[in-house]
C-alpha cells in the first residue's frame, strides 16, 4: 500500500536508503527500540524526504505506526533479521525445509522490513510445505516463529 503518490513514496523510498547513515534509521533497521525523540526525527526525515503531513496520517493509518511504514520502505538489517531466528535453527538439527523456510522469512524481512504472521501461509512459504510454518516446524517452534515475528516489529521504549 502506498500512502503517497507512487512517484512520492518512490522519492522519499530512495532518500531515506540515501540517508541510512542516521542513527534513528540504523536502530529502525536493526530493530533496537525507538525514542519519542527517534519518533519525531523519523517525521523530520519523511518532512526533508518531500513528504506531507497529509502522508504522515495516511502512514499512520495504513500501517500500525510510522516506524513500521518506514521500516517496510528501507528494510530490516539482514544481520538482525537473522540473528532473530538463530533460536529456531540454532540446534544444528535443522532440516533442508525448515532451513529454506527461514531463510526466505529473512528474505522478506530484509526487502520489507515487517511480516504478518499470515504471510507465512501464502507463497512462497507454502511452496515449501502447503501446510506453511505447521508442516515445517513442530507446535513449540511454529508459536516462537509467531512470537519471533512479533518482536519484530518496531518497538518505542517504555517511557
Amino acid at each position: 500500500m502506498t500512502v503517497a503518490p507512487p512517484q512520492r513514496t518512490t522519492r522519499i523510498t530512495s532518500f531515506l536508503r540515501a540517508h541510512e547513515d542516521r542513527l534513528v534509521l540504523h536502530k529502525l533497521r536493526r530493530n533496537q527500540p525507538l525514542t519519542a525523540t527517534d519518533l519525531q526525527e523519523l517525521e523530520a526525515l519523511l518532512h526533508e524526504a518531500g513528504g506531507t503531513d497529509g502522508d504522515i496520517e495516511r502512514a499512520r493509518a495504513l500501517h500500525t505506526s510510522l516506524p513500521t511504514f518506514i521500516r517496510s520502505l528501507v528494510g530490516l538489517d539482514r544481520e538482525a533479521a537473522t540473528a532473530a531466528f538463530a533460536g529456531l535453527i540454532g540446534s544444528g538439527t535443522a532440516s533442508a525445509s525448515q532451513l529454506q523456510f527461514i531463510e526466505e522469512i529473512v528474505q522478506h524481512l530484509t526487502e520489507h522490513g515487517v511480516m504478518p504472521a499470515a504471510r507465512l501461509y501464502e507463497s512462497p512459504f507454502t511452496d515449501i510445505h502447503a501446510h506453511g510454518p505447521d508442516g515445517v516446524f513442530e507446535s513449540a517452534k511454529v508459536a516462537l516463529l509467531l512470537k519471533t515475528l512479533e518482536q519484530l516489529e518496531p518497538q518505542q521504549e517504555a517511557a
